[in-house]
């Protein structure tokens, strides 16, 4: 950009590129909304955003805080110099415009009869028909690719104007015919988002007590994208807090991490004595403590006294006295009392005929 050029940023096309534009109006009024604008697609209605920008005139920004808002959106942010304004849009220019957007709707029912006719495998989403009647891009989206030229060759022999087929996503379908979210307001990817950046699971799980895909989920049917938002708030809190299993040090002594709340930053402990506190994440003393010795068992209890044998009844020798000592003893004296009492056993079986 030369020094001293007049600039004006403003917003074109479906998709809401955004883009400064040379002009050369000393004065904007400030009813002035829409302008035609001469892009790199062609000839645009475009509405201004910031009505007159340069160094020395009044201004709402300054050239470097463009330049640091489109760095710090990445290098695919849809942002051009390359346009120049062209003059005020007229209520001629308004009408042509919401005429060609009526026309529109025709050459969207027209195109999904030839992809039905032609058996396409692709599902049309909206049609973009610019303000010189130059072009015509069809949005649409589909698995892979797509061999879309004898289609191409009917639309432009029906409407002898030059057709564009460009192939989209989920996320920019939402971004052309979505409407309002769940938190009731307008789609960020249609109001403001302008690079679709990734969302991943991790961020849910982060941020979401629950996963209920009904809840995480946007209009395109993928995460939604205000999950990115806060994503590095949450990363900066997750590490305030310690962590799970771990020993910590606190007035009442030390404890055992049970629990941890991000955004209240609240710990749950368990203390020594088996007392579960809740605490502040600014009332830990210490981390990381090496975990404390495990408590010694308890003194086994006093063997109980042996009781003394029974006396033995009458008739009963000397050797039966006493229990033995010894296991190999008492086999002994149990097969030597087997032997006494087999003879009398024998002689009280026998029959009495043989008697």
């Amino acid at each position: 950009r030369q020094r001293g050029e007049r600039l004006m940023l403003v917003r074109y096309g479906k998709m809401g590129f955004l883009g400064l534009f040379r002009h050369s109006e000393r004065e904007i009024s400030p009813t002035a909304e829409f302008i035609v604008a001469h892009t790199e697609r062609g000839l645009e209605i475009a509405q201004i955003l910031v009505p007159f920008y340069h160094p020395r005139g009044s201004c709402m920004l300054s050239g470097a805080a463009v330049e640091t808002y489109c760095r710090a959106s990445g290098n695919n942010y849809p942002f051009s110099y390359d346009g120049r304004f062209v003059r005020f849009a007229t209520d001629q220019d308004l009408n042509e415009q919401r005429h060609m957007n009526k026309s529109a709707r025709e050459e969207m029912r027209y195109c999904q009869e030839l992809i039905e006719r032609q058996q396409l495998p692709m599902h049309l989403v909206d049609v973009e028909h610019l303000f010189g009647g130059d072009r015509i891009i069809y949005y649409f989206m589909a698995d892979g690719r797509v061999d879309f030229r004898q289609l191409v060759k009917d639309l432009a022999q029906r409407y002898q104007t030059r057709i564009e087929m460009r192939q989209i996503g989920a996320r920019d379908e939402a971004r052309l015919v979505a409407d309002y979210e769940t938190c009731g307001r307008q789609c960020c990817c249609k109001n403001f988002l302008k690079v679709l950046q990734p969302v991943s699971m991790r961020m849910a799980k982060l941020q979401k007590a629950t996963l209920d895909p009904s809840k995480i989920s946007g209009r395109c049917g993928r995460l939604k994208c205000c999950l990115r938002y806060e994503d590095v708030v949450y990363n900066q809190l997750c590490k305030k807090l310690p962590r799970i299993n771990s020993w910590v040090l606190t007035e009442q002594g030390p404890g055992q991490v049970l629990e941890t709340q991000v955004l209240t930053q609240l710990v749950k402990l368990r203390l020594q004595s088996g007392r579960i506190i809740a605490l502040a994440v600014e009332e830990i003393q210490k981390r990381d403590l090496a975990p404390p010795p495990a408590d010694r068992p308890a003194p086994a209890a006093p063997a109980a006294p042996v009781k003394s044998a029974p006396a033995a009844p009458e008739g009963v020798g000397s050797d039966e006295e006493a229990p033995p000592a010894d296991a190999a003893v008492a086999k002994k004296r149990r097969r030597r009392r087997r032997k006494k009492k087999k003879p009398s056993e024998e002689s009280s079986s026998m029959p009495a005929s043989e008697s």
